[in-house]
């Protein structure tokens, strides 16, 4: 085995907590379990048979059963308050709701897990163990058809304010997709996600015109395809590529090198001091391998090893045009998404 693949599988191994959650980061910042992180740093064991990946999803099920109850209210009524929403960061040993104010609403680390769930089963996985998790499955459904996901606006996958995010909205139709072959999945809730993705196309939501969070369409949900996920790729190369990754979007306040003059000034405050994730560039590899792009794809996974630590690591992200990167490091996700890339390149080749 490749020796960076190798140090980022022992990467995620030291990140896999006993329960089978991942913690996002060795870092203070980030010791919870987000359902999204678990999600994208479970995928290199879908194609396994060594029960890693059951395991995340066996975790994940079980915790949907303790919060049944929110299932059971939110299958009938629309949440109202944040707080109501099934959320997506939970407490890392307990794996437990934590009541500190955040943007819950965040339908598309639900549309994952549905993915996640329905992939792991055409598979082969025993994900759905019995009865009980069969009728979890299809709760998650009943709630995204419940909440409208396909208008209603959520915290997206960068947990700030609300909008209606193609990345979300691609994220539930995939999930539906995935999962309709094991509960019942009503046509038209997929159908007006569809509507929903085709009415934003190609902007992440009124605010984002591009994202990083869109490549997620391309893979892995696989929701845009040819021209219509070229014109995405083409759209987040030619505004959000860095030197040393991506900017997740244009004016994004979160570990701008000026961010200690707030977050709360419009977007073009920040323009040229955004943070650059790492993960962005192995995501494009994966993106371009999607397209049939090899030799771009290669070098991104080039790029994505240039920008490693001496150590194999990947940090979340680089300060705006400089060598010095966060704390949260190594970033899982970033480990997930390098071997990914590389193991599908290495297999092509």
């Amino acid at each position: 085995m490749n020796e960076k693949i190798s140090y980022s599988y022992q990467i995620l191994d030291q990140l896999r907590l006993p329960h089978g959650l991942y913690l996002a980061s060795s870092s203070q910042d980030y010791q919870y379990v987000w359902l999204r992180d678990s999600f994208y740093m479970s995928l290199p064991y879908l194609k396994q048979n060594n029960q890693i990946y059951e395991l995340t999803y066996h975790r994940i099920l079980d915790l949907f059963r303790e919060y049944e109850w929110k299932l059971d209210i939110h299958t009938v009524q629309r949440p109202r308050e944040q707080w109501e929403y099934l959320h997506s960061r939970y407490s890392a040993s307990e794996v437990r709701e934590m009541d500190t104010p955040w943007g819950h609403a965040q339908h598309d680390a639900i549309g994952a897990i549905l993915w996640g769930i329905g992939m792991g089963q055409q598979r082969g996985k025993r994900i759905i163990r019995d009865a009980k998790d069969h009728e979890i499955v299809q709760k998650l459904v009943g709630y995204l058809g419940c909440v409208r996901y396909w208008e209603d606006e959520d915290n997206g996958m960068w947990e700030e304010w609300r909008e209606v995010h193609s990345s979300s909205v691609g994220a539930c139709v995939a999930g539906l997709q995935a999962v309709r072959d094991i509960v019942f999945v009503p046509g038209e809730w997929i159908t007006n996600g569809f509507e929903t993705l085709s009415n934003i196309f190609p902007h992440e939501s009124n605010q984002r015109p591009f994202d990083l969070a869109q490549l997620s369409l391309i893979y892995p949900y696989r929701v845009l395809a040819g021209n219509e996920a070229k014109v995405v790729v083409d759209r987040i190369e030619t505004h959000l590529l860095r030197e040393r990754g991506l900017i997740r979007y244009k004016g994004d306040s979160y570990y701008s090198t000026i961010e200690h003059e707030g977050r709360h000034h419009d977007l073009p405050f920040y323009y040229g001091t955004e943070a650059e994730w790492t993960f962005g560039l192995p995501w494009l590899a994966l993106c371009h391998l999607e397209l049939g792009n090899v030799k771009k794809a290669k070098q991104y996974i080039d790029q994505t090893e240039n920008v490693m630590l001496p150590d194999g690591s990947l940090p979340e992200l680089y300060f705006a045009q400089s060598e010095q990167y966060n704390t949260n490091t190594p970033l899982g996700w970033g480990s997930a998404m390098y071997i990914l890339a590389k193991e599908r390149y290495e297999g092509l080749m």
